[in-house]
Order: C-alpha cells, then sequence, then structure tokens
C-alpha cells in the first residue's frame, strides 16, 4: 500500500515529466483544471489536495478524467496552481498553494518562506472529481475535506484529516485514514494477499467484505463497542474494546481502529 506523507522539508525536487500525446490539459478558466489521459489498468492515478473535497466515480471510456474547481470567499484563487506528475504509466496530479511548494508521488514538499507564510490565510478551496477508467488503481490525500470513492474496480488508497471516507469498491483491496471522521468502507471483492488498514481517532468504522473473507484481524477502541459478523477464532485474551482473532484460515492482516466511536466488520 502506498500512503501519504505531507509537509515534508526536502531541499530537493523531482523533475515533472512531460505530458504524451494522447493526454489533454485545459485550462482556459484560470479558476478550473480538466486533465483526460489514458491510463493503464494496474497503475495509479494519484489526486493530491490540501484543502477541499475529492469524489471519484467510475468512468465511462478508456480515459480516465480529473477536474478541479476553485471556491474562495476572501483568498486569491491565483496562489494555487496544478501540476501533473508521469511516472512510467502512474499519474499524479497536485493542487499546490504556495510558490516553494511542490508534490510528487510520495506526497508534498515544502521550503516555506516569508511570502509563502504570509498566505497562509488563503481561503481558497479545491474539490476534485475523478472519473476513473477501469482497472485502475486510485490514491487520493487531502487534509481539510471528505473523500468519496465509488465504483473503483481496483486498489483504492483515501487519506485525510478532517473529513469523512466514503469507499466503495468491485475489487479491494482498500487502505483508509482520517482524524475527525467516520470511515465507511465495502468491498465487493479482495484481490491479492495485501494487508489492509482502516483507522480514525474521532468517528466510526464499519468495513464491509464478501463472504469468502480470510484473514487475521485487530478491532480497537477506547470510547465504542466492537463487534464482527464473521466467526472469529479469538488470540489472547478477550476484552470488550478490543478483539483479536482468526477469520476462515487466516492471511493478510486487517487492522480497524479508532479511540472515539464504534468498530463494525460486516459480511456481505
Amino acid at each position: 500500500m502506498q500512503r501519504m506523507i505531507t509537509a515534508a522539508l526536502l531541499s530537493s525536487l523531482l523533475i515533472p515529466a512531460l505530458a504524451t500525446a494522447q493526454e489533454r490539459e485545459r485550462n482556459r478558466d484560470e479558476n478550473a483544471f480538466n486533465w483526460t489521459g489514458k491510463v493503464s489498468a494496474g497503475s495509479w492515478v494519484r489526486v493530491r489536495n490540501l484543502n477541499g473535497d475529492i469524489d471519484v466515480q467510475p468512468g465511462t471510456g478508456a480515459d480516465t478524467e480529473i477536474k478541479a474547481e476553485k471556491n474562495w470567499r476572501r483568498g486569491d484563487p491565483k496562489d494555487v496552481r496544478f501540476e501533473v506528475i508521469k511516472d512510467g504509466d502512474n499519474v499524479t496530479i497536485c493542487a499546490l498553494w504556495f510558490e516553494q511548494s511542490s508534490c510528487d508521488a510520495d506526497g508534498y514538499h515544502s521550503r516555506g518562506d516569508h511570502e509563502d507564510r504570509g498566505r497562509r490565510n488563503n481561503d481558497v478551496s479545491v474539490h476534485f472529481t475523478v472519473k476513473l477508467a477501469k482497472g485502475v488503481k486510485v490514491l487520493t490525500s487531502t487534509v481539510n475535506g471528505g473523500i468519496d470513492i465509488r465504483g473503483a474496480s481496483a486498489e483504492a488508497v483515501a487519506h485525510t484529516v478532517n473529513g469523512e471516507v466514503d469507499v466503495a469498491t468491485t475489487t479491494g483491496p482498500v487502505e483508509a485514514s482520517t482524524v475527525n471522521g467516520g470511515l465507511s468502507v465495502r468491498m465487493d471483492e479482495i484481490q491479492g494477499t495485501g494487508d489492509m488498514d482502516f483507522s480514525t481517532v474521532n468517528g466510526s468504522v464499519t468495513v464491509e467484505a464478501p463472504a469468502s473473507l480470510n484473514a487475521e484481524v485487530r478491532m480497537s477502541t477506547v470510547n465504542g463497542g466492537v463487534s464482527s459478523m464473521y466467526p472469529l477464532t479469538i488470540i489472547g485474551r478477550i476484552q470488550p474494546k478490543s478483539i483479536r482473532g482468526t477469520i476462515g484460515t487466516g492471511g493478510r492482516q486487517i487492522k480497524l481502529s479508532t479511540v472515539n466511536g464504534s468498530i463494525e466488520l460486516r459480511k456481505l
């Protein structure tokens, strides 16, 4: 699983690769962004944001489409720009707020100066909408905003800090996290044997998985309850707010955790 890295203080930056002829980036409206291109099945589309929601929907053709709109009350939309980075067949698209910031497959990097610090009260937000081609993996990250992924047909990753996360995929695995918000995840099918992690601090976690699930599961909360629709072979002591056990024949590790909220593992 890939993970989000924010506000890393690095002095070296990756050089963005040039877009191919198959891609189209249209910016006639300086307050909007549009990108369309072919991303092969099994490759990654990464969308990174700092302030605003990200919505992912199934596409209708072979292309992946990414749109973004700026919203503001008192800020300056010109302070927010977009960057497209290609690495192999993978595509990363970022909303960047500061002149000294950059972004790549690993996350944001910043070398903030006085000018950038003076713009930190900029209230511009960016709303991303992604129409994802079949079989393309998706990684989404933001700080202040919710993430909604619907109809993804490959691995999906969703990370935010302040916002709800709602993911529904025809094919997992999924990784999701927030700090202030709940998590709701549904996977009709899970491929591979990779581990999965679902975590928040202030909110509940609900995960729905196929009836054929085999996994080693750990579920824990501090203020809330824990429940599983799957029969569990308990490992260690039975505790009302923390359960560790085996589903089926075991295998992949699945962790569900919160501090203030309930944990539910549901069988489809």
